[in-house]
């Protein structure tokens, strides 16, 4: 992450290192990454804690950091994925950290208390895959059914 915003830095961005990734600097990221080290895909890791979910695990080393990633292919979002906080209290200290009221999400909490083990989770956008593989113009191009803000059915 702390190299991802350096380069970003050195382009003229201005950008902090707890500051989250806009769609435009995900894009000049990837035109830089792609420019120095010659690749179209890479990972981001360790994401800042006020920019992830409750439930996103704090980096050992660095509760200002998380144990998660994202997947980028030429400098566009593919996949998301980080280790879940299955402690209950530290889920119920997550939740107060960012001033969400616990009594919705008791459920979720509960499912940690009784004996959730380690985990971890990931989505993957394969209409974005193919959107970026083919070369599209539009990633409903690549969507069996797309939806918008105009359109809900096929």
């Amino acid at each position: 992450w702390e190299e991802a915003m350096q380069m970003l830095r050195d382009a003229g961005a201005e950008v902090d290192d707890d500051d989250d990734l806009s769609t435009p600097m995900e894009r000049q990221l990837g035109a830089l990454v792609a420019e120095k080290h010659g690749v179209d895909l890479y990972i981001l890791d360790r994401f800042p804690s006020a920019v992830r979910p409750f439930y996103t695990m704090p980096c050992a080393d660095d509760p200002s950091r998380t144990n998660s990633y994202d997947v980028f292919l030429r400098g566009e979002e593919i996949c998301s994925g980080a280790q879940r906080v299955h402690d209950p209290d530290m889920l119920e200290k997550a939740l107060a950290d960012k001033g969400i009221d616990a009594a919705g999400l008791r459920w979720y909490v509960d499912a940690m208390r009784y004996g959730t083990p380690p985990h971890a989770g990931a989505g993957l956008g394969l209409d974005r895959i193919v959107f970026l593989y083919l070369g599209l113009d539009n990633v409903r191009k690549a969507t069996m059914f797309p939806r918008d803000p105009n359109r809900l059915h096929p």
